[in-house]
């Protein structure tokens, strides 16, 4: 998802390194992407109605402040003007069909579709108070406002359609055709356009109000070169250890996936930087690109600064923001700790080595660029000590990301740099705010049909009551229905309707629930068969995707295996009773040598090379301490400790054999 900066600006597609044999280029990079990522897909404009658009969008950026900020209108009043804004925008940058492009040109039917779907909203907004006060009976009987209602969410449909996908739209389509064969057809028209229960919920008010507000943050951000520098500070602290330039991954992908909160435009930024590194030292092609893709995924997920879905976590479950980025702070670590591990094991079984260290950034450099993260903590202090809305903290927050640009005498900020921010801010919120429309019909058809008690019972009834099935029905929905869909409206259509069930149904702890959904929206990103971060990586990397997904998925298994552990143990995310620190303490250890068990088991290397046997027992040994329980922890602890043993008695054998 999205977050900070959902959308793949050209100015991370432009990153990618130059052909040298190794690595793709940038053409490549958009070549993959425009085949398998809708986002990629958009016009082509040039000289004077390129200036008109980017303008357009820099403006609307700008009105989207003002309404979040300022505009104290009603809510209606507020996210009409807004859809019919993003109607404006998404039309102007996406085609009918992949490929469908010519330069500086928009077919007469999108012209026409553009005006039938903004005019619905602005005829909402300009008479919203007279609408209002018109009960249901006299809207669903008049059959302009039915027809204004139903052009509009077609629109949308088909909007969202171009610039998310089918997925969705599948999920979207089945619940209509359920809600209408139950509910009266005027009664559905008027929810899911007149009322806030519709295409106006929560999620796209969510949208409007903050997310939007934090993705121009993110496009300002990543004009400071805070990218440059996260990669320049893993350099200094991992470069030259043990397979360096992969740790560099790790660790910069991290950080830079904190602030630009999406999977894809992360790896393609660090990527280019990093995969031809990791290709240069020694990785294989699909290793390197993998390693960046599952790293990266993994920054939506890194506090303090985290996706678009931790605002929308905070809505739906009531708690603060602050204190979902706290819940956080273990499950990212075990899952960074998991990659890291795999990428020393793979360095160590290739023998390879790190960077030299003269080539490396020195700290003292670095403690001079420290400036640099300024917007970063006063957004993290203004949001946590709740002295103001999220919304006007992140404003202020980008007025000291303007303020640290004119400072860096390395990467001035500029007017025009000031324009590109709000532009890409813009463009990154027509993809946010179609999926969310959508997740805000899906929302509105269980509410209309009460199919939430429905889905209940079904899932219940499915699982049998056992926790563990009703888990792994969730986790395949999840990952089914994130598959070229942003990780937002994702997370918003399984927080409205398997979290409940979780929580409600089986008994989980309603923080449990949500991060379970949250966590398992995300790696969709990397899980084939559409694995759109691990095929960005193997763009970079001149790699198969297929076979990039596929050890992207094997790198971020702890990404399958910590919302299990969290969830049958809520210390992990410091909820409960038992959040004391020897138990939280154990949990993570367990879990830490779990995953190094389960990451050598899958690389095939401890200390040297092991046969079958002995990865299926690391890797069943690996699960036994990921498993809360005492019993569980010291029986996959001996599992680890006799297959080290061996290990250590067979390079003895060697050597001894070696001296003859």
């Amino acid at each position: 998802m999205s977050f900070l900066n959902k959308h793949k600006t050209e100015a991370a597609v432009n990153t990618a390194p130059a052909a040298d044999g190794l690595t793709g280029t940038a053409e490549d990079v958009d070549a993959v992407m425009k085949k398998y990522d809708r986002e990629s897909n958009v016009r082509v404009w040039e000289g004077k109605p390129k200036n008109v658009v980017r303008f357009l969008m820099a403006g609307f950026s700008l009105f989207c402040i003002y309404l979040t900020l300022v505009d104290k209108s009603l809510p209606e009043v507020r996210l009409s003007l807004f859809l019919a804004m993003i109607i404006v925008i998404g039309f102007l940058n996406y085609p009918i069909k992949k490929g469908h492009v010519r330069v500086n040109h928009i077919p007469w039917y999108d012209v026409a579709l553009m005006v039938a779907g903004a005019g619905p909203f602005l005829y909402f907004a300009a008479n919203a108070q007279k609408i209002l006060l018109t009960s249901y009976s006299v809207i669903s009987k008049d059959p302009f406002m039915l027809a204004l209602a139903i052009v509009a969410i077609l629109v949308l449909v088909e909007l969202c359609r171009r610039c998310v996908g089918l997925p969705i739209l599948f999920v979207v389509g089945a619940l209509l055709i359920y809600t209408f064969a139950n509910v009266r057809f005027g009664k559905v028209v008027y929810d899911l356009f007149y009322t806030t229960n519709g295409v106006m919920n929560t999620p796209i008010n969510v949208c409007q109000k903050y997310i939007v507000v934090f993705i121009i943050f993110g496009a300002f951000l990543e004009r400071t070169s805070i990218s440059a520098f996260f990669i320049d500070l893993a350099n200094c602290v991992a470069g030259s250890s043990c397979g360096g330039p992969a740790k560099v991954a790790v660790i910069s992908s991290a950080l830079c996936g904190m602030v630009s909160g999406s999977s894809v435009g992360n790896t393609v930024t660090t990527g280019s930087v990093t995969i031809p590194m990791m290709i240069r030292t020694g990785y294989k092609p699909e290793f390197a690109g993998a390693v960046e893709a599952a790293a990266s995924t993994g920054g939506q997920i890194m506090p303090p600064i985290m996706g678009a879905a931790a605002f929308l976590m905070a809505e739906y479950t009531g708690v603060p923001y602050s204190r979902i980025a706290v819940l956080a702070i273990l499950p990212a670590i075990l899952y960074f700790a998991g990659i890291y591990i795999a990428v020393h094991l793979e360095a160590k079984k290739l023998g390879l080595q790190g960077l030299d260290k003269d080539s490396l950034p020195k700290f003292s450099y670095l403690v001079k660029k420290l400036y640099l993260l300024t917007p970063l903590v006063v957004l993290v202090v203004l949001v946590s000590n709740g002295t103001r809305t999220m919304q006007s903290s992140a404003a202020i927050a980008i007025l000291v990301t303007i303020l640290v640009g004119l400072f860096n005498a390395d990467n001035r900020i500029t007017p025009g740099k000031i324009i590109d921010a709000l532009e890409a801010g813009g463009k990154g919120t027509i993809t946010v705010a179609s999926a969310c429309t959508m997740a805000g019909i899906v929302a509105g058809c269980i509410t209309s049909t009460g199919l939430a008690s429905k889905l209940l019972r079904a899932i219940v009834s499915a699982s049998g009551g056992v926790m563990i099935v009703a888990l792994l029905l969730t986790m395949v929905c999840c990952i089914v229905l994130g598959m070229g869909v942003p990780t937002t409206a994702n997370y918003i259509i399984m927080a409205t309707t398997c979290a409940p069930i979780l929580a409600s149904g089986m008994g989980l702890d309603l923080m449990a629930a949500h991060m379970f959904c949250f966590y398992f929206g995300i790696v969709a990103d990397i899980t084939p068969p559409v694995a759109l971060a691990a095929y960005a990586g193997s763009a970079i990397a001149k790699a198969p995707p297929m076979k990039t997904a596929w050890n992207a998925t094997r790198l971020a298994i702890a990404a399958f295996i910590i919302p299990y552990i969290f969830a049958y143990n809520n210390a992990l995310i410091f909820v409960g009773s038992d959040v004391k620190f020897l138990s939280v303490a154990s949990i993570v250890i367990s879990a830490t040598l779990g995953m190094a068990s389960i990451a050598s088991g899958l690389m095939g290397y401890l200390i040297r090379d092991m046969k079958a046997i002995s990865r299926v027992a690391l890797v069943i040994g690996g699960l036994l301490m990921v498993i809360p329980g005492t019993v569980t922890d010291l029986a996959g602890l001996a599992v680890l400790v006799v297959v080290l043993v061996l290990q250590r008695i067979e390079n003895k054998k060697d050597k001894a054999a070696a001296s003859v």
